[in-house]
């Protein structure tokens, strides 16, 4: 068992990194991931983390000197949020495309405008077809344990892609839970050490890095990239697996379902929200409800078999979002699972619901007041409005 502390999100993702014994750290200050980079910076000014801070002056450069890194070997780190993963968005695309693996931190903030630094996932979600793998923590020890895990996924050499581990600003940047923090040796063992094999950066075997590439080319490395997206949904399935057996804790792998095995109704959520759905749903079964909930931990790859074996036999679910879709009236994830069902040839009823943007609060009385319309939406095969969650109720 390893040492128990308190800590923010922020030191939890900084932490992950460091066990993971990152060797380069690059980044440039934003509200609410400041601190991440703050404290790492620390750490190696002290001497308790044997890697390289490179000061920058901007998010792209931050994203630019990782990406030289990890080409060149070195396993790297990096965090952001917002207007800073909008600023870093060119070398960000191009981190993927280059298959080139690494972990980012995403401290989920609200876009500009209007202006606002209060958490909210519309950052991570608008860029969610960039390539990356995306990954969505609930808690603190999440947060740490997915770092962790998110390593291995991506240096696998059936999978190397970057991957960015996503978590709600403030309500878990910068609030304290209690964590589990394993030991170094422990995480030596889970981790293998980074050893590219697409890349050598060798002066005496130069090699053309990212020429300027015909169409024909390009389609097969487009090709590559998505088996290469489809090969990590059983590799993240194996690292859960594998993580839980060497420190005990598991997360589901792509999906956690919690009460679902006689429900007849379904709440869906990704991020911090899902402890308080969590709640609602006990005290609904307290009720004589039988109401289930499907956490999605993981947006890319989307997990499209998982929530097609939860969902299909159900009477009616909704799928709570802390983001806009643009231009469809719902949240992305909605969408997301809408498309997962398209196939199945039967009609569930749904209800696409948007809450807790820019910090709102989601509460246990949102969730509460979900299970009620879909209780009544299970009567009936039907699309449901969109429903917001307001501080006055549902609306």
């Amino acid at each position: 068992m390893g040492k128990i502390i308190a800590a923010t999100g922020n030191t939890s993702a900084a932490l992950g990194a460091a066990l993971s014994g990152v060797q380069v750290v690059s980044a440039y200050p934003i509200t609410p991931q400041s601190s991440v980079v703050e404290y790492l910076a620390k750490m190696i000014a002290d001497g308790a983390l044997p890697a390289r801070m490179v000061q920058v002056e901007s998010e792209h450069s931050a994203m630019s000197v990782v990406q030289g890194a990890v080409a060149a070997g070195a396993r790297a780190f990096t965090a952001t949020s917002a207007q800073g993963l909008a600023l870093m968005y060119e070398p960000y695309f191009r981190m993927s495309t280059l298959r080139l693996p690494m972990v980012m931190a995403i401290a989920g903030r609200e876009m500009t405008s209007p202006e606002g630094v209060w958490g909210g996932q519309q950052d991570s979600i608008s860029v969610r077809d960039a390539g990356w793998i995306q990954y969505y923590a609930e808690n603190n020890q999440e947060i740490l344990d997915t770092v962790i895990q998110g390593y291995k996924v991506a240096e696998n050499n059936d999978v190397l892609l970057p991957v960015n581990v996503c978590y709600d600003g403030f309500f878990l940047s910068h609030l304290y839970e209690r964590i589990e923090l394993p030991e170094q040796s422990e995480v030596d063992a889970f981790i293998p050490k980074y050893n590219p094999v697409h890349y050598a950066f060798d002066p005496a075997k130069p090699m053309a890095l990212d020429p300027m590439t015909p169409g024909d080319i390009l389609m097969e490395y487009r090709e590559s990239h998505l088996q290469a997206m489809q090969n990590a949904l059983g590799i993240i399935e194996q690292t859960d697996k594998e993580f839980e057996k060497a420190f005990g804790r598991s997360y589901g792998g792509l999906v956690e379902e919690y009460r679902c095995e006689d429900a007849d109704i379904i709440l869906v959520t990704m991020g911090s929200m899902t402890g308080t759905a969590r709640e609602a749903i006990d005290a609904k079964r307290e009720e004589g409800i039988k109401a289930g909930l499907l956490k999605i931990r993981v947006m890319r790859p989307f997990p499209v078999e998982k929530v097609r074996n939860v969902l299909s036999e159900r009477k009616a679910f909704a799928v709570v979002d802390r983001n806009v879709c643009f231009g469809w009236n719902t949240g992305a994830l909605y969408m997301e699972v809408k498309a997962a069902l398209g196939g199945l040839g039967k009609r569930i009823s749904s209800i696409p619901v948007i809450g807790g943007l820019g910090g709102a609060d989601i509460t246990q009385e949102h969730f509460m007041q979900c299970i009620d319309l879909l209780e009544e939406a299970g009567k009936s095969q039907v699309e449901h409005k969109t429903v917001w969650l307001k501080k006055e109720g549902i609306v």
